[in-house]
C-alpha cells in the first residue's frame, strides 16, 4: 500500500514540476513582449561610487492670497438666513474684485516728456525720477554749487537769500525739545517782532517756544545778573489741550491771540493766549462718537471748516449755541481718508481736498446740491495721482500744492478762479498740474507725513513753500518748482518732517518725531 502511494506521488510531482516550467516559460515570453513594446519598466542602473548631483528645487511663484470662505456655522450665522445670503454675496463680490485687480492694467501710453516738470531733478535724457531714491541722511541734493551756477540774476539773489538762513544760535536742535512726543503740526504766531513757535504732538500736548528769550544777548545779560545760575534751557512751555493727536493748528485772522487746533479726539479748541484758556468750539453732540479730525481752516469769519479721517468735510458756525446741531453740517466727500484740505484764502468758497483715494479735488461751496446724506458742495474737478495724496494747500495766488506718495510735489494753478461761475465744471486740462517736482515722500511708519506749506504773505511777492526732506533737511521751492534752498545744520538728528513758514518773515520752523525743534532765521 505504501509502495503504491509513493509511486503515485512521484508521477504527481513530475506533472506539477512540468506545469511550473510551462508557466515560467509563459511569463518570460510575456515580459519580453512587454519590454519590446516599451511597456515594461527599464532595468535599474548600476550604482555609482560618486553621489549623484541633486537638481535645484523649482521655485514656485507665490500665489496671490484671495479672500477665503469661512464657515457660517462657526461664525454663528443661521443657514438660509438673510445674513447668510448677504455674507455669500459679499464674499462673491470680494473674489471678483480680487480677480479684477489682478488683471487690471494701464492701456494708454505714458509719455513723461509731455509732463511739465521743473526743478533740479529733470534732465533731457527723460529720467523723470532722477535724484529720487532711498533716504540717505545728510546727503545734499541741492548745494552751494547749484546757487553759484544760477544764471538768472533774480533767481540767484533769492537762492542766496534763502540758502543763507541759519539755525538759531541759542541752542542746537537736539536741545530744543518743544513737545514730549512726535510732532504732527506746527504754527508761527503772526507777529514779526519775535519768533513764537507752537507745536502739537501725538498725545495732544501743545508746546510753545519763545525764540527771543534765549538769544546770545539775553543769555549774556542773564549771566551778568546771576553768575550762579544753572545752565540755561530753551524757553519752552507745554500745555495739554487735547487727549489725542493734534492734527492741525491755525491762528485767527482777526484775533492774533486766538489759536485754533483740531485733534483726533474729534474736537476743535480755541486757545486764548491772553487768558490762557482753551475752549472747545466744536465737538460731536454724542460724547462717545469717535470722529477724528485731520484738518482745520479758520480763514472765514465766524466759520470753522474741518476734515475727518473717514472722508468727511464739515463746516461749523462758532456763533451757534454749543447744543445747537443746526450750526454744523458735514458732507461725505470721500469713501477714504481726507488727509488734508485748504480753503482759498481770498475766495473762501473754494477749497481743495487731498485723499487716500489718490485724488486732489476742487470744490465750490456756492452751490450745494442733494438731500440728506447725499448733500455736497459742487465738485469742480479732480486730478488723480498714482498713489495717495497727503495734503493740499492753497496760497494767496490761487495755487494749490500737494504732496503724494508717488514721490512728487505737484503745483496746480487756479489763479483765474475769480471769474468762475458757481459750480462750473473744469476741464481735464484745467485740472492738470502746472509743475511737478520729484521729491522723496516715503516717510514710513515713524516719520510724520510730509506736507508742502506755503509762506502766505511773502514780502517780495515770490510765492514759495517749504517741505521736509528725508535726508534730514528742509527744502524750499518757488511755485514754479525752482529750488531755493536746502536747509540743514549741526545737531539735527532726525527728519524735520513738519516744516512751516512764518506768514511774512523768512523764518522756517520744523519738528521731528522726537519732539525736537529746528528753527532757521
Amino acid at each position: 500500500m505504501a509502495r503504491g502511494t509513493k509511486q503515485q506521488l512521484n508521477e504527481y510531482e513530475l506533472k506539477r514540476q512540468e506545469q511550473i516550467a510551462k508557466n515560467q516559460e509563459l511569463l518570460r515570453s510575456l515580459a519580453l513582449d512587454a519590454q519590446q513594446a516599451g511597456l515594461a519598466p527599464s532595468a535599474p542602473k548600476p550604482r555609482s561610487s560618486t553621489p549623484a548631483k541633486r537638481k535645484p528645487p523649482v521655485k514656485k511663484e507665490k500665489e496671490e492670497i484671495l479672500p477665503r470662505r469661512t464657515s457660517s456655522r462657526l461664525r454663528g450665522i443661521v443657514a438660509d438666513s438673510e445674513v447668510a445670503k448677504r455674507k455669500a454675496e459679499e464674499e462673491n463680490i470680494a473674489l471678483q474684485d480680487a480677480e479684477r485687480a489682478k488683471r487690471q492694467r494701464i492701456s494708454d501710453d505714458l509719455n513723461l516728456s509731455d509732463v511739465v516738470v521743473a526743478g533740479q531733478h529733470w534732465d533731457q535724457s527723460g529720467n523723470f525720477l532722477k535724484g529720487v531714491g532711498p533716504a540717505n541722511p545728510y546727503e545734499r541734493t541741492f548745494t552751494a554749487e547749484n546757487v553759484k551756477d544760477t544764471t538768472d540774476k533774480e533767481l540767484r539773489a533769492l537762492r542766496e537769500k534763502m540758502s543763507g538762513l541759519q539755525l538759531w544760535e541759542g541752542f542746537e536742535p537736539s536741545q530744543i525739545k518743544i513737545t514730549p512726543e512726535r510732532i504732527y503740526a506746527m504754527e508761527f504766531h503772526p507777529t514779526a517782532d519775535k519768533a513764537l513757535i507752537f507745536a502739537g504732538d501725538k498725545m495732544g500736548n501743545l508746546g510753545l517756544f519763545d525764540g527771543t528769550q534765549n538769544t546770545p544777548e539775553v543769555k549774556a545779560e542773564n549771566a551778568e545778573d546771576d553768575e550762579d545760575d544753572d545752565e540755561a534751557e530753551p524757553a519752552i512751555t507745554t500745555f495739554k489741550i487735547h487727549t489725542r493727536t493734534i492734527s492741525a493748528m491755525q491762528f485767527s485772522l482777526t484775533e492774533s491771540s486766538s489759536l485754533f487746533s483740531s485733534s483726533y479726539d474729534s474736537t476743535i479748541r480755541r486757545l486764548d493766549l491772553n487768558k490762557g484758556v482753551a475752549v472747545e468750539v466744536y465737538g460731536p453732540q454724542d460724547k462717545t462718537e469717535d470722529a477724528p479730525l485731520s484738518g482745520l481752516d479758520v480763514n472765514t469769519p465766524n466759520m470753522v471748516y474741518f476734515s475727518t479721517l473717514d472722508g468727511g468735510f464739515g463746516m461749523h458756525d462758532v456763533r451757534a449755541p454749543p447744543k445747537n446741531t443746526g450750526g454744523t453740517e458735514i458732507f461725505q466727500l470721500s469713501d477714504k481718508k481726507i488727509g488734508g484740505f485748504s480753503m482759498h484764502p481770498i475766495h473762501t468758497h473754494f477749497f481743495a481736498t487731498a485723499s487716500l483715494d489718490r485724488t486732489m479735488k476742487l470744490w465750490d461751496l456756492r452751490k450745494i446740491t442733494g438731500k440728506g446724506d447725499n448733500r455736497s458742495p459742487a465738485l469742480l474737478g479732480e486730478h488723480e495721482s498714482r498713489l495717495s495724496v497727503s495734503h493740499a494747500a492753497f496760497n494767496s495766488a490761487g495755487q494749490v500744492a500737494t504732496a503724494s506718495y508717488d514721490d512728487t510735489v505737484k503745483v496746480y494753478d487756479f489763479n483765474d478762479c475769480a471769474s468762475w461761475k458757481a459750480g462750473a465744471k473744469l476741464t481735464e486740462n484745467q485740472m492738470e498740474p502746472a509743475t511737478i517736482i520729484p521729491h522723496n515722500n516715503q516717510t514710513g511708519r515713524w516719520v510724520t507725513i510730509l506736507r508742502a506749506q506755503w509762506q502766505m504773505n511773502p514780502q517780495d511777492g515770490v510765492q514759495r513753500f517749504c517741505i521736509g526732506n528725508m535726508n534730514r533737511f528742509v527744502d524750499v521751492y518757488t511755485s514754479k518748482g525752482e529750488q531755493l534752498a536746502q536747509l540743514g545744520g549741526d545737531g539735527i538728528t532726525a527728519v524735520p518732517a513738519v516744516a512751516r513758514f512764518h506768514p511774512t518773515m523768512d523764518w522756517i520752523a520744523a519738528g521731528t518725531a522726537s519732539g525736537k525743534l529746528c528753527f532757521w532765521q
